[in-house]
């Protein structure tokens, strides 16, 4: 603007009508937070730490780590530094029968429902992994996984009585009708310790969303993206990802809170500037 008002010799109103600009935009001088630098760093941390996570989660984790920041100056910082927003998940059918009727059984406090299911996964050398995972539907907090080359109707007993041991035994278990699940030793041992199992329609994936969901989220943020040369390596980057997940992940419909949240003191060392600096 000021290199065409001394070309043409226009005033500052004349130049702004011509090219429809206010005039208050054309003398706004815009103010640099004396923290935006280490705020810069911390973002980038944070993106550079959690690749598939987008801005609402940063901001909550930077929130959680002390930073007084809102979400609009996270995405303005965000956009100017070319961080990439995680791209969109293929949309999923939602909780409902083929007839309209809602599912039933809804989750309503901890161990009301428990779920669990399998994911697919490889090693470097091409050999199979199996994970199974298993998830409170109401914390969304994954209670226990365990990965092998093979998991059969045993090791899922073992996964259930190891969790059971920890956080209490479930009013139900919600699950499909894999082989695993259907075996009369796990039904029998189920019905022992007293729980329902819960069995899905076969073919209806969605009716176990809350699993398929965490699932997702497993294979998004950690199966994506590592490589695993040995089924030790799996089986501890795999837990890390768990506690990590459990305890600092922001998950959008627990308020952007962890399942599980536990204090920030590591996350706030990590981060450039934390709490106690400001």
């Amino acid at each position: 603007m000021d290199g065409i008002r001394e070309k043409y010799g226009l005033s500052e109103r004349h130049a702004c009508r011509i090219v429809g600009q206010h005039r208050g935009t054309q003398r706004y001088v815009p103010t640099v937070l004396t923290d935006e630098d280490e705020l810069t760093q911390a973002i980038i941390a944070l993106a550079s730490e959690y690749g598939r996570y987008g801005y609402r989660r940063v901001t909550a984790l930077l929130q959680a780590a002390g930073w007084q920041v809102g979400k609009d100056r996270v995405q303005r910082i965000w956009r100017r530094e070319g961080l990439k927003v995680p791209s969109r998940h293929r949309p999923r059918s939602r909780l409902w029968l083929n007839d309209g009727s809602c599912v039933r059984l809804r989750p309503l406090h901890r161990n009301h429902v428990w779920s669990f299911d399998f994911v697919q996964a490889q090693t470097h050398d091409g050999r199979s992994l199996r994970i199974l995972t298993l998830i409170d539907e109401h914390s969304r907090a994954c209670l226990a996984r365990k990965v092998a080359r093979r998991i059969n109707s045993l090791s899922v007993i073992e996964a259930l009585a190891d969790a059971m041991c920890l956080h209490g035994i479930p009013e139900n278990i919600r699950c499909d009708n894999g082989p695993e699940m259907i075996a009369k030793a796990l039904r029998k041992w189920v019905a022992k310790a007293g729980s329902q199992i819960q069995y899905i329609a076969p073919g209806s994936p969605w009716e176990n969303g809350y699993c398929e969901s965490f699932n997702g989220k497993l294979r998004d943020e950690c199966l994506n993206q590592e490589i695993f040369y040995s089924l030790k390596e799996a089986q501890i980057v795999i837990g890390l990802w768990q506690t990590t997940y459990n305890r600092v992940r922001p998950h959008s419909s627990l308020g952007y809170r962890p399942p599980a949240p536990v204090s920030y003191p590591d996350l706030a060392f990590r981060l450039p500037m934390a709490a106690t600096m400001q």
